[in-house]
């Protein structure tokens, strides 16, 4: 067998979190009847001993998360977070004894009856329990490995046949029409255009590079075109700063073309 070879990494599977949410539950359980007890020791209202093995518990088990949460936090944050979880711990697992040692004081039985040392430290594995089992719920939750994506098939481009029917042409519109017929008496269509706005013909040779302009060519030199009245030799800064008041961006490349083309016109005036 190759060293090399792929190793399948074990994945958590539905009876691993149900093990570990019956190992959870019970820890909680036990530790939750012995710390309702001591609420009624210590005088608490009947109707409230619910909360007291929810805040002390709770406090464990959200704990651990936060630990694992903020593991890259400040030091402050987590000295904080590890002295509530510590305390909670604590509590837990003193209560828990407590309660077992005065219980076992009290109790006489003919069967078997253990220490009270042994007593104590049975009953703390409750909580112990409920923290081990969120600690590996989160550990197996963090740490299992991604599921693996197959990426979707590509459609495969069919290549135009040379057979295939040739495209319909259009009918020439009448701008085309009043374009090739010399003899209409009207210029033709470019022509008319430049004589409306010598600057708006866009110089092709200019390659644009880059995102989309915001405006085009001809909206740019209407927005200008005020500035070089005003103005005789207006900056290029000045044509610029009000082309950003409009609400457009400019580039470079565009801006000369434009001081280019009105200054060409504004001379030709």
């Amino acid at each position: 067998m190759p060293s090399n070879a792929h190793v399948p990494v074990p994945r958590a599977t539905t009876w691993d979190r149900a093990a570990i949410t019956v190992l959870g539950g019970a820890g909680c359980a036990l530790s939750y009847d012995a710390l309702q007890q001591m609420a009624v020791a210590i005088h608490v209202r009947p109707a409230l001993t619910y909360l007291f093995p929810a805040v002390i518990d709770g406090f464990i088990a959200y704990g651990i998360r936060a630990l694992l949460v903020l593991r890259t936090a400040p030091f402050r944050a987590r000295l904080y977070v590890w002295t509530l979880f510590t305390t909670a711990t604590a509590a837990s697992i003193w209560a828990n004894a407590l309660h077992a040692i005065r219980l076992n004081q009290q109790t006489h039985t003919t069967g078997l009856h253990l220490g009270d040392t042994t007593v104590g430290i049975l009953s703390t594995l409750a909580p112990l329990a409920l923290a081990g089992a969120v600690h590996l719920h989160i550990l197996i939750t963090r740490h299992e490995p991604p599921t693996a994506q197959v990426p979707a098939p590509r459609p495969t481009e069919t290549p135009p046949s040379s057979d295939s029917a040739p495209e319909t042409e259009e009918p020439p519109t009448q701008d085309a029409e009043a374009e090739a017929d010399p003899s209409s008496g009207q210029p033709p269509v470019e022509h008319a255009r430049a004589e409306e706005h010598p600057a708006a013909i866009p110089d092709e040779s200019v390659r644009r590079i880059g995102r989309p302009p915001s405006a085009g060519l001809n909206e740019l030199l209407a927005l200008a075109h005020p500035v070089f009245v005003a103005h005789e030799n207006p900056t290029r800064a000045l044509v610029r700063d009000h082309v950003h008041a409009a609400g457009h961006t400019i580039a470079e490349d565009r801006l000369t073309q434009i001081m280019t083309a009105l200054r060409r016109e504004q001379h030709g005036r």
